[in-house]
């Protein structure tokens, strides 16, 4: 295949390009890559190509363009819009959504899109007695769970009906979990889907050659607009040092997440530097099940030990704001600007430490080298590790790449850590505490609360914020969930980060979105 050609004579010229550029002294880009192929250097490899399976921003970025859902996020907001759905029609108690879908529209394999692959898609991801649920798991079903029944109306119109209202449905459709895979590849494929992706987006899947590229080519059937460029290749970079020389050489055209000690080499007519706010948390897990976080006297004490600004400031080079609470500011009518984020204490920190009868107490610290959202992990968790031992902390740090550190802390820091970093981007107000911070979302039940958290209150408010549909009470309650969980300190909130990429003088069309998503469509590149 020429697109294929193309992809590994480019890489092969940026790596040698970049090799040149680190012995140069990051000389100006020595390399070309091919011309209308878009080079990404991504922060890790992808762990799957199953929208359903997958939860890490990092394999988002390639599924945003391999597929599509009935929704999506209109451009620079978090706003749900028609995609596959030209429009919808909601029942007044709010328990009904109706779509009405576009025709004309077909997967990659050629097979139809219409209402009975909205279905299999649905119930694929929910329904335990369906036979392709066990090509899961699906770690985000959470997001659907209010869904009862999907039922096809006719060939192009589908129903939803919800066991009581849901506030954040239309945002979770627009939300990767929610991208919609073709049933007869899923059929065909069984557990290797994920794999040999089939969707119905303005890129078609080429290649995966693990821990080198993931390449998409241009959907030249697609129902819409062509894409602007003829292939996208992703190329898993975790060295963020080696992703800077890359772009610097010209052996990649985008390079997304970099570090903040890096934007100033990027300065200048041949780059061009992307930031966008978006509803973004970084914070330490803390296991509040065993060990000494398991009393909030000394959760206490660790956010107060903590230099957040120091932090902020120092290792993020301001790039990101303090976190206050587990909801970022960027969902400002459920944010609770009441809240002052804990302040650099060590005095307030020891006594909690001599209250709780806690000396020395030894933690380990689970970091990762890189991945979505986690900024500079590890000079972060450096800083981190020299705070609590400034106030009798005795912190070891145990370091992994990233897919594997989310093997270990996504099922739980049970009899393994007392603490881990962590970062979540967001589409909802609703999403990151529920699907976290709530008793019922303990990771053996298949959430994501690695710490065990659990207090009832915050349980009850969190179920009656999703179900609320006067947007005015959904924030009060959110506030106060926010207050709860702040003095319970079931994490170490330490940053609410402002995104960041940069693209070469050739790259026309680049923009980031709210969402933390990458929609490359309309890229071009000379």
């Amino acid at each position: 295949m020429q697109i294929l050609k193309w992809t590994r004579r480019g890489l092969m010229a940026g790596a040698a390009g970049a090799a040149l550029a680190v012995g140069a002294a990051m000389s100006p880009a020595a390399a070309q890559t091919p011309p209308g192929v878009l080079i990404v250097g991504q922060i890790a490899e992808p762990k799957s190509l199953d929208p359903a399976a997958v939860t890490a921003q990092n394999d988002f970025r390639i599924l945003v363009n391999l597929y599509e859902g009935l929704v999506r996020y209109a451009p620079g907001t978090l706003e749900p819009e028609p995609l596959l759905a030209t429009d919808w029609e909601i029942s007044e108690d709010g328990t009904e959504y109706t779509f009405n879908l576009r025709e004309g529209v077909t997967f990659h394999d050629g097979t139809p899109f219409n209402a009975e692959a909205v279905k299999f898609n649905f119930d694929r991801m929910l329904d335990e007695d369906h036979p392709y649920h066990e090509t899961g798991p699906f770690p985000l079903a959470f997001f659907f769970s209010a869904v009862e029944n999907v039922e096809v109306i006719d060939d192009l119109t589908v129903k939803f009906t919800l066991n009581e209202p849901f506030a954040p449905f239309l945002s979770n459709l627009a939300y990767p979990t929610g991208l919609l895979v073709s049933p007869d590849a899923v059929r065909a494929q069984g557990q290797d889907f994920g794999r040999n992706p089939v969707g119905t987006g303005p890129f078609r899947f080429a290649e995966w050659a693990s821990n080198e590229r993931v390449v998409l080519e241009r959907n030249v059937d697609y129902w819409g607009e062509p894409a602007g460029t003829e292939a996208v290749v992703f190329r898993p970079i975790t060295d963020a040092n080696t992703r800077v020389a890359e772009l610097l050489a010209g052996g990649i055209d985008v390079m997304v997440e970099v570090p903040p000690t890096s934007l100033s080499q990027f300065e200048g007519e041949q780059f061009e530097i992307h930031e966008q706010a978006g509803p973004h948390v970084w914070f330490l897990i803390l296991n509040a099940k065993e060990g000494p976080f398991a009393d909030k006297l000394v959760r206490q004490a660790a956010n107060y030990a903590v230099d957040k600004e120091a932090i902020v400031n120092d290792v993020l080079e301001g790039t990101a704001e303090v976190a206050a609470g587990p909801i970022p500011p960027a969902f400002a009518w459920a944010y609770n600007e009441e809240l002052d984020p804990y302040p650099h204490d060590p005095e307030r920190a020891r006594d909690l430490l001599a209250e709780a009868g806690v000396e020395n107490p030894e933690v380990t610290f689970y970091v990762t080298e890189g991945g979505s959202g986690m900024l500079d992990p590890v000079p972060m968790a450096t800083a981190i590790q020299a705070d609590l031992a400034e106030v009798g902390f005795d912190v070891n740090i145990e370091t992994y790449e990233w897919n594997t550190f989310l093997g270990e802390v996504n099922p739980g820091l049970e009899g393994k850590a007392d603490m881990a970093e962590m970062a979540w981007m967001t589409n909802d107000p609703d999403t990151l505490p529920y699907l976290t911070l709530r008793t019922a979302a303990f990771p053996e039940d298949g959430g994501f609360n690695s710490g065990y958290y659990s207090n009832p209150e915050v349980d009850d408010l969190l179920e009656q914020a999703r179900t609320a549909t006067d947007q005015d009470e959904r924030a009060r309650l959110y506030k106060e969930v926010q207050a709860i969980v702040k003095e319970d300190a079931p994490w170490v909130f330490v940053a609410n980060w402002k995104q960041n990429a940069v693209t070469n003088d050739r790259v026309e069309g680049f923009e980031l979105e709210p969402s933390f998503l990458l929609q490359l469509q309309d890229v071009t590149k000379d």
